[in-house]
């Protein structure tokens, strides 16, 4: 039987001299694929009402609330069902490969949106790059997690988690610009999100395969082997045997991390795409209360939201590094809780509505990087990019209701503010669900 790889150990000095060029490499690589996935989300919620106004019949456009929340909330729900089958293939033939298939599917079918013909049309193509999408956050989260060592773990992850924010706000610059070039402008966006295609020839010569999965994998077909020659198994031998998904609940300590570890991600998850990601149309609105341009406005809350969100992602991951996985999270979870009634309901000056927009920004959707950070210290090397997977995607078929939701609580209670209020209570389960997580700081990966 092979022996476990030895942990990744750094050298002393400033964290990011210890860093090899092939851990940058697979770094930038999934930094970029969240990002090209950051960039094709938020294109969604920044054109969708525009989009709608284009594909809906006169009589249905009182109801682009309703509409716009069905179609983000199928791509959430496809984001789910791709995301888990995206980790399982990670953990069968690789992170690498699975990426590479990830970037070049939600490309072609990114390009694809901007051809939609109706609604209908509309969110059959949002469901499919939902699907494709989903595939890639889990797959980059277990490679960096297992390239890097483990006192740079959490920074990497933050970098990482922060291509979202950096896609996010370039999604609101090329808005800002196109947003006035007519009906069609919409459709712009969606032909950019074809360019991260260009990057499979840079990701397949200067990214290698995980160190630890090949170890793993290579432990899988030894497990194989014994299965075909009538041999008994051990109970570590187990894991590597049985279906990744099986495998992860039947154990009883990744079952526990698998569930608690759902309901926080259920939290962060409704918590954005129900509440923050109405951001921009609520500062849009507030703005044409002024008499001033709603499009620009949103596009402006959304670059403001998003630089927030940069600083809230790297800032997590360094903080978790100094305070402790727990202790971070907590926190970050406490400030979302208190920051959505203040932004929705306190504010009503356009400057004061703007830096709460970038503060709201730094810690709802910059939050998201306690997932990269914890998650796969949970799981060991044969169910990681499955457990990890599985967390930050199932809860999407449950957050897919969140927007459906918000839409119809916005569209009978006339406006985001209540509405986004209510929904924000679903902090609170993040908070009291953290409090029974391990802390993990400062310890090896499983095996």
């Amino acid at each position: 039987m092979s022996q476990p790889l030895p942990q990744v150990t750094s050298m002393p000095g400033p964290w990011y001299r210890s860093v090899t060029a092939k851990q940058w490499h697979a770094l930038i690589a999934s930094n970029l694929g969240w990002l090209f996935d950051g960039y094709e989300t938020y294109a969604l919620i920044l054109t969708v009402g525009v989009a709608l106004k284009q594909l809906l019949p006169a009589e249905h456009l009182k109801l682009i609330p309703l509409y716009a929340g069905t179609t983000i909330g199928l791509t959430l729900l496809g984001w789910g069902f791709g995301g888990i089958v995206g980790g399982i293939m990670a953990d069968y033939i690789g992170r690498k490969k699975v990426m590479m298939i990830s970037i070049l599917s939600y490309a072609l079918m990114t390009g694809l949106s901007a051809l939609a013909w109706s609604w209908g049309s509309f969110i059959i193509l949002r469901l499919l790059v939902g699907f494709c999408i989903g595939t890639e956050w889990g797959t980059g989260t277990s490679m960096v997690a297992e390239v890097f060592p483990m006192n740079t773990r959490a920074k990497a992850a933050g970098i990482m988690q922060s291509g979202l924010g950096i896609g996010f706000f370039i999604a609101s610059l090329i808005w800002y610009f196109v947003s006035g070039a007519g009906p069609d402008a919409w459709r712009f966006m969606y032909l950019f999100g074809i360019l991260p295609a260009l990057m499979l020839l840079w990701l397949r010569r200067n990214v290698d395969e995980s160190e630890r999965w090949e170890h793993a994998n290579q432990h899988r077909s030894q497990i194989r082997e014994k299965v075909s020659r009538g041999e008994q198994l051990s109970h570590d031998d187990h894991k590597y045997s049985a279906f990744t998904l099986k495998a992860l609940f039947s154990d009883k300590t990744s079952r526990k991390m698998a569930i608690l570890g759902l309901l926080m991600s259920l939290t962060t998850t409704v918590g954005w795409w129900a509440i923050s990601s109405w951001v921009p149309s609520y500062v849009g609105a507030t703005a044409a209360k002024h008499g001033l341009s709603a499009a620009h406005w949103a596009s402006a809350s959304g670059m403001v939201y998003n630089v927030g969100a940069i600083i809230g992602y790297i800032l997590l991951g360094f903080l978790a590094d100094a305070w402790g996985r727990k202790k971070t999270t907590l926190t970050y979870f406490a400030m979302s809780l208190i920051l959505t009634p203040v932004l929705f309901l306190w504010a009503h000056q356009l400057g004061f509505i703007l830096f709460l927009t970038a503060v709201n920004g730094l810690f709802t959707l910059g939050q998201y990087t306690w997932m990269p950070v914890w998650l796969p210290e949970f799981f060991a090397t044969p169910i990681r990019a499955t457990g990890v997977s599985f967390v930050f995607n199932a809860a999407r078929f449950v957050a897919f209701l969140g927007p459906l939701f918000a839409g119809y609580l916005i569209t009978i209670l006339g406006g985001y503010s209540i509405a986004a209020t209510i929904i924000g209570l679903i902090y609170i389960v993040g908070f009291v669900t953290a409090l029974f997580l391990r802390e993990t700081k400062g310890q090896p990966l499983p095996d």
